[in-house]
């Protein structure tokens, strides 16, 4: 005679898998990186009017993408590798060009008497059709020049990697290369896809 096996009462295992569910969605943190760090001007206050800001236009970096995904910087086609040198370039004017930049001297805490072209603009706008990674692309690099900046300046005033100075210092060196990206609203510049 064959012993009977007693069966198991699965009636339950619903509950207990929506209450696992629900433990792990509430304990797990989620990492939130993606989207684009950008500090946006203060509001105007009610009732103030925009005021006219009249900008030197050898203080602008003008970098276009078409719908064809081509960049355009300062007039000139260029490919996505050179962007950030092109960019640095502008950004640091460190020959004083006239085509580039005004650079001025200012007294800046913990790093004395530096050069900073603290009116730069970098102007990016692109077309309708632009593919999305295109545009994350051109971000990238804008970002990898200040990036490189700040990363070049703290290894010369402070023999270290930016990323591990301390606050005051990281914002130090900021005020020499302040990230100063603005963004047009997209519009049809041509090349059709």
């Amino acid at each position: 005679m064959a012993k009977k096996v007693p069966g198991i009462n699965a009636g339950s295992m619903a509950d207990i898998s929506f209450l696992l569910l629900i433990f792990f969605l509430v304990t797990t943190s989620m990492s939130v990186t993606s989207g684009l760090s950008r500090k946006l001007p203060p509001p105007l206050p009610p009732g103030a009017e925009q005021p006219d800001v009249e900008i030197n236009k050898r203080n602008v970096f003008v970098v276009l993408i078409n719908s064809n995904n081509q960049i355009m910087a300062q007039g000139q086609l260029v490919h996505i590798r050179d962007l950030k040198q092109k960019a640095k370039e502008f950004i640091l004017n460190e020959f004083n060009s006239p085509d580039l930049p005004t650079v001025t001297t200012e007294e800046i805490p913990l790093l004395g008497k530096v050069n900073v072209t603290k009116d730069h603009v970098i102007s990016l706008q692109n077309d309708r059709g632009t593919d999305y990674q295109a545009y994350l692309e051109v971000q990238n690099e804008l970002v990898a020049a200040y990036n490189e900046l700040r990363e070049e300046l703290a290894m010369k005033k402070f023999s270290t990697h930016y990323e591990a100075l301390p606050e005051e210092k990281q914002e130090a060196i900021q005020k020499v290369f302040p990230q100063k990206i603005s963004e047009a609203e997209p519009k049809n510049y041509g090349g059709n896809k």
